[in-house]
């Protein structure tokens, strides 16, 4: 039931130390602490427009990049997300959102139906916003996609400032995400599929 769409994950590795839990009906809160403090900006982001509740802790290797975080976060929010739908009968299992924000604008669709791929077009006048390289926001859509088993489509239409743009592509991701994981009650009882399964 809608109500008990809750998972925690936990994720170690020789790289990263990670622990997350996530409530797919919940009112926007969020914890976040991963040690880069502008991808905890865009994890509040996404629990905030997702109405998700999200706590991540994480420790990773950031003496050496922030790839391994982001990407391992990344990974780990898939798996609690694919947890928390449980079998997946009722759900919307497609989503699609259109947000505007600033200068720019983001489309983003998705397809929680097990078949992992991920397209991804985003592109700005400049690759960093401070330290971070949002690049790294492709390597975390791209763990995402393969651990949640969704098709991922991700596209800037257009936009110039950097932190406008991964902002409004994380929010747009949330909306997304959210669409097509809420309960749909006019199918409550059927898995979203004429297959009879999702693969």
């Amino acid at each position: 039931m809608a109500n008990d769409r809750i998972a925690s994950v936990s994720r170690k590795t020789a790289e990263t130390e990670i622990s997350l839990q996530i409530n797919l009906d919940g009112p926007g809160e969020s914890s976040i602490q991963t040690g880069i403090p502008f991808f905890d900006h865009l994890l509040e982001l996404f629990a905030r427009h997702g109405l998700f509740a999200l706590k991540v802790e994480a420790k990773g290797d950031l003496s050496v990049d922030y790839h391994h975080t982001v990407e391992d976060v990344g990974l780990v929010l898939g798996e609690a997300i694919r947890k928390a739908l449980g079998d997946k009968v009722g759900i919307k299992r497609y989503g699609f959102f259109i947000l505007p924000m600033d200068e720019c604008l983001a489309r983003i669709a998705v397809d929680l139906g097990n078949r992992p791929l991920l397209v991804y077009s985003v592109e700005v006048n400049s690759s960093y916003v401070r330290d971070f390289n949002i690049l790294l926001i492709k390597e975390f859509c791209r763990a995402l996609s393969n651990s949640l088993g969704a098709n991922l489509h991700v596209n800037l239409e257009y936009g110039e400032e950097p932190h406008h743009a991964v902002e409004c592509v994380m929010k747009c991701l949330a909306r997304a995400i959210d669409h097509a994981s809420q309960i749909d009650p006019r199918a409550s009882d059927e898995l979203p599929s004429t297959k009879g399964l999702l693969t």
